[in-house]
């Protein structure tokens, strides 16, 4: 349970608000996204489906009493791989979530360094599935890559377009259309699903609704920087709906005004 009551903003493209420490380590092009190996596709599976979706089910469920609405909706495409958009609200959950809406299809996470950066936990994120933006030019070939591969391998990609952790933050902060050049470019269909915070008693946490909402196809009758962003206005009207449903605020979040010289 994070115990601020109140925090203060000043810009909601770029303030950050995990308690979390960790210096991250640098993603270069020699780092590798994807794993062939027998040994590496069974570590995956093992603490992906053996270790982390029980754990990711029991957090969930017993800490926030999850409920999912929409969850038939991932029937379209389930024969193909998808993107999805979640707004980013937990520090744990957040990392969880995703694999419990569209089971039993495998996630990939595309996460900050930090989260392969964890003295221990680093070298085991990896195999859960994340996938740590690179920090350099020459290195997002091999992202880009990856991220195709996935798709093309039907799983579903996971991406957090608010980039910045918020918890218990109950509306859609405006985010950039730049994360949605991968669907927009590889024609793939796209889903977002919308954490909503409510009131539970008895109980310290909130209870979540998880709506999802979807398939947004990309409009191929548009160029490139059009279809991405016209994809970006379809998920974030969405999204922005389905966060007038929250009707409990676990933290407030204040704006700071501007200090005029």
């Amino acid at each position: 349970m994070d115990k601020r009551k109140v925090i203060y903003y000043t810009d909601e493209l770029k303030d950050e608000f995990s308690v979390a420490q960790i210096t991250p380590k640098r993603i270069d092009e020699n780092y590798v996204y994807i794993h062939d190996s027998l040994f590496k596709k069974f570590t995956h599976f093992f603490w992906y489906r053996i270790v982390a979706t029980p754990i990711a089910f029991c957090y969930v469920k017993f800490t926030f009493h999850q409920k999912i609405v929409g969850k038939k909706l991932f029937r379209e495409c389930k024969k193909q791989g998808y993107f999805m958009y979640g707004n980013h609200t937990q520090i744990i959950g957040d990392a969880f979530i995703p694999s419990l809406l569209n089971f039993p299809k495998h996630d990939y996470v595309v996460v900050h360094p930090n989260n392969v950066s964890m003295p221990w936990l680093g070298r085991i994120t990896p195999s859960l599935g994340a996938l740590p933006l690179p920090d350099e030019k020459a290195a997002y070939r091999n992202f880009n890559a990856a991220i195709e591969t996935h798709i093309k391998r039907k799983h579903g990609v996971v991406i957090y377009p608010e980039a910045h952790i918020w918890p218990y933050y109950t509306k859609i902060r405006p985010f950039v259309d730049t994360s949605f050049t991968y669907p927009a470019k590889l024609m793939a269909p796209v889903y977002c699903f919308t954490n909503t915070y409510h009131l539970r008693k008895p109980g310290k946490e909130p209870k979540i609704i998880t709506y999802i909402d979807g398939p947004f196809y990309p409009d191929e009758s548009l160029p490139l920087k059009e279809r991405r962003r016209d994809l970006r206005n379809r998920v974030y009207e969405a999204m922005c709906e389905r966060a007038k449903g929250s009707d409990y605020e676990t933290i407030r979040y204040i704006k700071r005004e501007c200090e005029h010289d």
